[in-house]
């Protein structure tokens, strides 16, 4: 089961390509409540009719009240890349001994204003010089702690900045149309190791970049990372968690105005999103 939040309201989709059903539910109660998959499946078999077809154009960011957390150097690709982009070694050994320590490196990343949901436009900082986007396995969480379903994310960033100093991580990270998440959430448990997660950026109608990885890669088990999230944090509406990326642009790319970004992960959803100039 998915469920999307749209113009029209929250609606439901049992399977890929079978009507969107409309439920009598507001996006915060999902978060809030105490079995969210359970309070779906009841909403679902007491609706009545159909909405239309899912359509990208009433698609919404998939957050209303909710935070946007992320973690960092989760996958070996990304401890790689933060190391090649530091300006000096002991900056890139922060990243190394982050990626072997018991406590992982989280960081706050939006807000819902912030968000850009399907179709939207993605920012770029305008003092910033190399940017990227970071496709990412995102965790939509209970008010409890719960995981009780995924999402696909785009965690945008300023490699140039971050690699200047690791202090100037939340200037990276953190700035209007930053972050992008959707089309919907798939409920349930987290995919398994096998699952694909793809990235192609397209620009002037060709294919300008392009990488997969798998969660196979992913070092760190999704329920360790928000139970670090968790400690000594409440999150009254719910969370999204941001897992890391394991599919990192090279150092002679960055993106520019115009691109379109196409970010897959198997059985979860697509997500695309053009850059704002």
């Amino acid at each position: 089961m998915k469920v999307f939040r749209t113009r029209a309201g929250v609606v439901a989709q049992k399977e890929e390509g079978a009507p969107a059903v409309a439920l009598a539910l507001g996006w915060d109660e999902l978060f809030t409540a105490a079995d969210p998959e359970a309070l779906v499946a009841e909403r679902f078999a007491g609706a009545k009719g159909s909405a239309a077809p899912l359509e990208a154009s009433a698609l919404l960011a998939p957050v209303v009240s909710q935070e946007v957390w992320a973690a960092g150097v989760t996958y070996f690709k990304s401890r790689d890349a933060r190391m090649e982009e530091s300006k000096d070694a002991a900056g890139g050994d922060f990243y190394a001994r982050v990626y072997e320590a018991e406590r992982p490196e989280l960081f706050f990343k939006s807000t819902a204003h912030r968000v850009v949901g399907p179709g939207g436009r993605v920012r770029l900082r305008a003092d910033a010089q190399w940017n990227v986007p970071e496709p990412e396995l995102t965790l939509a969480v209970s008010a409890a702690g719960r995981i009780f379903g995924v999402t696909v994310g785009n965690d945008m960033s300023s490699r140039d900045i971050e690699g200047e100093n690791p202090l100037y991580l939340p200037q990276a990270k953190v700035y209007d149309g930053s972050c992008a998440l959707g089309p919907g959430i798939l409920l349930g448990e987290p995919p398994g190791a096998a699952t694909a997660i793809r990235l192609e950026i397209a620009r002037g109608g060709r294919v300008a970049f392009a990488g997969e990885t798998t969660l196979a890669q992913l070092k760190r088990k999704p329920a360790e990372l928000v139970g670090w999230l968790f400690r000594d944090q409440s999150f009254p509406s719910g969370v999204f968690l941001m897992t890391g990326t394991g599919i990192v642009p090279g150092a002679d790319f960055t993106l520019a105005a115009g691109d379109e970004i196409r970010i897959a992960i198997d059985g979860v959803g697509r997500l695309v999103n053009t850059v704002a100039a």
